[in-house]
């Protein structure tokens, strides 16, 4: 099999595995080339059975780039634990954007910018994605990667101090305890944000869901999309909200959750996880 072949596989194999509904997100995957992203061999595979259970992180080494079309995680810095992500999950998030052609997309926490990539194929060299990644030398590596990507600006630095301008959709790689208010007043009509609400309580069993907020008429809609384990963000953190997210995790509370709050308003038995500025809600969005 050509690495052609092998990424046609690869594809079909994601859709599989992520239900995924979506031909030009498959198609999409079926396109870029994982190997480009992640560098020069030998690359590291992460061992998930090996690595589970508190033992140290375990690798399977290669320099067969067919290896990396697989569903696999892959090591980027050891020393720092960090990885590509798994493929299937990011094809669950990043399909509930509902992109289309010509939108406009923030990516906070790109790596290396290989779901960058995948984002900016589906909205095409008529929309823009502006990315954004707190590590300098990811930023740097993603820059070069998505040189061939017009649409694509990458910036070094906190997402929480980059203001990207109306956006259509905003991807967050990165666990925090409630949405920037920015990213909310610079959705579009009908925008929308997937972001990993995480706790660093281990209590909860689950280290956090994501979660998509829709501006919608009347408000903002929040519902769960999936479970996740990922790094925190290094701001958007509110230790009194973490821990209602640990508390809701633990009850299966979150399942309840449709509606995003903005207005001020006390605590009440239908706030799940309530903040100063937000408040994910088990109300309806009102009709507007």
């Amino acid at each position: 099999m050509t690495l052609e072949d092998c990424r046609r596989h690869y594809a079909q194999e994601i859709r599989l595995t992520a239900c995924l509904r979506s031909t030009p997100l498959v198609e999409a995957f079926a396109r870029v080339p994982r190997e480009k992203y992640l560098g020069p061999g030998p690359w590291r595979i992460l061992e998930l059975a090996r690595s589970r259970f508190g033992r140290p992180p375990s690798f399977f080494l290669t320099e067969d780039p067919s290896d990396l079309y697989h569903d696999v995680l892959v090591a980027i810095d050891v020393a720092r634990k960090l990885n590509n992500g798994q493929p299937s999950a990011l094809a669950c998030w990043i399909e509930a954007l509902h992109l289309q052609a010509g939108q406009r997309v923030f990516h906070l926490g790109c790596g290396v910018g290989y779901y960058t990539a995948i984002l900016a194929e589906l909205v095409g060299p008529g929309g823009s994605v502006a990315a954004i990644e707190v590590l300098p030398e990811l930023a740097a590596r993603a820059r070069a990667n998505l040189s061939g990507y017009p649409q694509v600006s990458v910036q070094a630095g906190d997402g929480t101090d980059f203001d990207p301008g109306a956006c259509d959709a905003v991807l967050v790689n990165a666990g925090v305890t409630h949405p920037d208010p920015l990213w909310l007043d610079r959705l579009t009509e009908s925008g929308r944000i997937v972001l990993p609400l995480t706790t660093t309580s281990a209590v909860a069993g689950l280290p956090g869901v994501m979660i998509r907020i829709a501006r919608v008429p009347g408000g903002f809609s929040a519902e769960v999309v999936s479970g996740v384990a990922i790094y925190s963000c290094t701001t958007l953190r509110d230790p009194e909200m973490d821990r209602q997210i640990a508390a809701a995790l633990k009850s299966g509370a979150l399942k309840q959750m449709k509606s995003l709050r903005r207005d001020v308003h006390d605590p009440a038995e239908t706030c799940l996880v309530h903040g100063r500025q937000t408040c994910l809600s088990a109300l309806e969005v009102p009709a507007s």
